[in-house]
């Protein structure tokens, strides 16, 4: 036979409970929190504020139009397309309707501004 333990051999006898000590609760002052945080040059975790000017108040117009179109332009354009937009107080779809009316009157060039057409 061999000379090795029996490691179940003392399953009878209760094993001690083990319990976690609890901790004492520290208060901890925030003004030093944030004072050492400043010492530290720790970057804040609160949210930077978002600015106002930023968001656009949102259009809802019933028109029957159901179609979308995307067009890629500068800031400068899209602001200028809103605010005249605003000014007319029509939706955007109507004011590209009347820009496109005021260049049929106009009649079309033979060339773009951007150069020839089949460049």
């Amino acid at each position: 036979m061999s000379g090795r333990v029996n490691p179940f051999a003392d399953l009878t006898t209760p094993m001690p409970s083990f319990t976690v000590k609890p901790k004492a609760e520290k208060p901890v002052e925030e003004e030093a929190v944030a004072r050492i945080a400043a010492e530290n040059n720790f970057p804040s975790r609160q949210a930077p504020k978002i600015s106002r000017e930023l968001k656009r108040r949102r259009r809802v117009y019933t028109t029957g139009r159901n179609r979308q179109v995307n067009l890629k332009a500068t800031n400068e354009t899209i602001e200028r397309f809103y605010k005249l937009a605003d000014e007319r107080k029509v939706p955007l779809c109507e004011l590209l309707e009347q820009a496109l009316d005021a260049l049929d009157r106009e009649g079309s060039p033979t060339q773009s501004v951007h150069g020839p057409a089949d460049a």
